[in-house]
């Protein structure tokens, strides 16, 4: 009864722990945006290195009555590169694997044709890293559940965590490296700039001492 009494409070321990942590788990960013008649809106976030990424877009009509209005959606990498673009949809989504770390920009408008003038609601679901993780497909692939499922998630959000701390502190390193850089220019100028100042100011003492010799004034 012992063995069997510490056997069951080591699994509620256990399910406890699960159902206190599972708030520090990623989860999905869901968005609501106004688009305006004219013009665009954005939205961006500063994402590692291969991490994956998924999203699902749907306009949300305010008017019933009316033809469910169109945008147009783009999504870009930090240097540039065209990850997705959709024309005329009423709904989409996109999936990739970054392979650059940096700032992902998400941007939305609404088609030329639109006849109405206010805003157009959409409503935008981000997913990364191990978010956007379908554990549905691993739970079936590795035939497990229950508590095994979530010490999985609880292990893949370690490793996420853990990867964005060393992503963290290289970023830190980086700016180091930078501020000291700019530190030592910074002198640099600065002694640049009062060597330039006391040059200037001899040669305009030795300007006007001649001056005034000429002018016998001294």
């Amino acid at each position: 009864m012992g063995e069997s009494g510490n056997v069951r409070t080591g699994v509620l321990l256990t399910v406890l722990m699960l159902c206190l942590t599972s708030n520090l788990l990623p989860a999905s960013h869901a968005i609501w945006l106004n688009l305006p008649a004219l013009g665009t809106k954005c939205v961006s976030e500063e994402i590692q290195n291969n991490v994956v990424v998924l999203a699902d877009y749907v306009v949300i009509p305010e008017d019933h009555t009316h033809p469910t209005p169109t945008i147009s959606a783009k999504v870009s990498s930090p240097y540039g590169n065209n990850l997705h673009h959709n024309e005329n949809a009423t709904h989409g989504q996109f999936a990739f694997t970054t392979n650059e770390a940096g700032n992902y920009l998400t941007c939305f408008w609404v088609d030329g044709h639109h006849s109405g003038s206010g805003d157009v609601s959409l409503n935008l679901e981000w997913r990364t890293g191990i978010a956007a993780k379908d554990w549905e497909s691993v739970a079936r692939k590795e035939k497990i559940e229950g508590v095994e499922l979530e010490l999985r998630k609880l292990e893949g959000a370690v490793e996420a965590i853990h990867e964005n701390l060393i992503y963290l502190k290289s970023r830190e390193a980086e700016m180091r490296t930078v501020s000291e850089k700019t530190n030592a220019r910074v002198a640099w100028f600065s002694l640049l700039s009062l060597g330039v100042c006391v040059a200037v100011s001899v040669m305009q003492l030795w300007y006007l001492k001649r001056f005034f010799q000429k002018k016998k004034l001294i």
